[in-house]
């Protein structure tokens, strides 16, 4: 039979590696000067003891600062804690018991990871070698030999309890302040990609258009590299940046005189080459945004507004890039807004039949592109068609 808690004057250590371990982290705890609120932390310990007169002794103890319950046997006890983990600050778990002994029931909480949420304290007349290296192994953070002196189990149990709930209060603060972020990070995100959009619907607007242009080419662009092969060795944010710069592509615009960027009709060779600088502006434009240096899509966004209206045969402008010297985000968004050009009415002609578009593009009157980039336009093609099913006109 186990002695009973009070039956002996020896003490304890106080000072060990459990005690220094704990001090240690109290006083980094303090020295943080994290102010936390303490709502929801758990107030109960359960003292699981098959003797009563121990378990009466330790009640006694704790029964001023906490709520306490109690367990006779390893096998009540576990299923204590199982069914109310989320309740208890700190369990104090004698070894020799019926059932199950503490060993056994350590062994087990141990296995669902809950010595590391909730501290475990082995009391025990046992206190072998083996047994505190085994007790150690599995998690507790402390044992304590019977019988207990009361002011030393108080101050002991106290201070870990107390670092668990600094622990789990600072743990909140950290999650809340991450969920706080990354909402700001989101909403910093959102209000990019809204300024992004803006300015390039201005554009569309002041060339006579309504804005579906670059809303459409944002989805062929998106489309095409997650439907065909061209988004291979892509992640999901590299495509959802290139999609996003798709729609800066003709932001150079803005430096076109209205006369020429609204002109009704065709353009004279001169009006045609100031047109052509567009892309240059482009660029130049992007790069003079600061905030936008810091955006994923930045260097896509540069690249497609420069070279979306490169050719593959190197027929194109401004800098006669041929074949795949040719970024293919760059490709695709050239596809994409002579497609599109094709289909949509404009302020210098009317909208083509979807048919007769597509075999000016087959047959390279708009251009040569990448026959592989073709192959893989034609092949998703009806689906992209369906982005022009609304009704909407430019």
């Amino acid at each position: 039979m186990n002695k009973t808690l009070d039956g002996s004057s020896a003490a304890p250590e106080l000072e060990g590696p459990p005690a220094v371990r704990v001090g240690k982290e109290l006083c980094a705890m303090e020295n943080e000067q994290v102010n936390v609120s303490t709502e929801n932390l758990s107030n109960t310990i359960l003292i699981v003891d098959d003797d009563e007169i121990n378990r009466g002794i330790l009640e006694n103890i704790f029964s001023t600062s906490y709520q306490v319950e109690e367990a006779g046997d390893g096998k009540a006890g576990l299923e204590k804690i199982l069914a109310q983990e989320d309740q208890l600050c700190a369990i104090l778990l004698d070894v020799v018991m019926p059932k199950m002994d503490g060993l056994q029931v350590l062994q087990r909480l141990w296995e669902l990871g809950i010595p590391e949420r909730t501290p475990i304290f082995l009391i025990t007349a046992e206190a072998s070698d083996a047994t505190m290296r085994e007790a150690y192994r599995m998690g507790v953070m402390d044992v304590i030999s019977k019988p207990v002196i009361p002011y030393v189990v108080e101050r002991r149990v106290r201070s870990v309890v107390e670092l668990f709930q600094a622990r789990r209060r600072l743990g909140n603060v950290v999650e809340r302040q991450q969920s706080e972020l990354l909402r700001q990070a989101e909403r910093i995100i959102e209000l990019n990609r809204g300024m992004i959009e803006a300015l390039s619907t201005a554009i569309e607007f002041r060339n006579g258009e309504s804005g579906g242009h670059v809303r459409r080419i944002y989805s062929i662009t998106r489309h095409m590299l997650t439907q065909t092969e061209l988004g291979q060795g892509l992640t999901p944010e590299d495509i959802d940046a290139i999609s996003l710069a798709a729609i800066t592509h003709d932001v150079g615009k803005i430096a076109i005189p209205d006369a020429i960027l609204g002109k009704p009709g065709k353009l004279t060779p001169e009006e045609y080459e100031v047109m052509k600088t567009h892309t240059v502006q482009g660029e130049l434009m992007l790069e003079r945004i600061p905030q936008l240096r810091e955006h994923v899509a930045y260097h896509y966004a540069c690249d497609i507004a420069r070279h979306h209206h490169e050719r593959w045969d190197g027929r194109g402008y401004p800098d006669g890039l041929k074949g795949d010297e040719i970024s293919p985000w760059a490709q695709i968004v050239s596809l994409a807004d002579v497609y599109d050009a094709l289909v949509s009415k404009r302020v210098y002609k009317a909208a083509f039949a979807r048919e007769e578009a597509l075999s000016m593009i087959r047959e390279g009157k708009c251009g040569v592109f990448n026959p592989d980039l073709l192959e893989k336009f034609f092949r998703v093609e009806e689906s992209l068609w369906g982005f022009y099913q609304g009704g909407e006109e430019d």
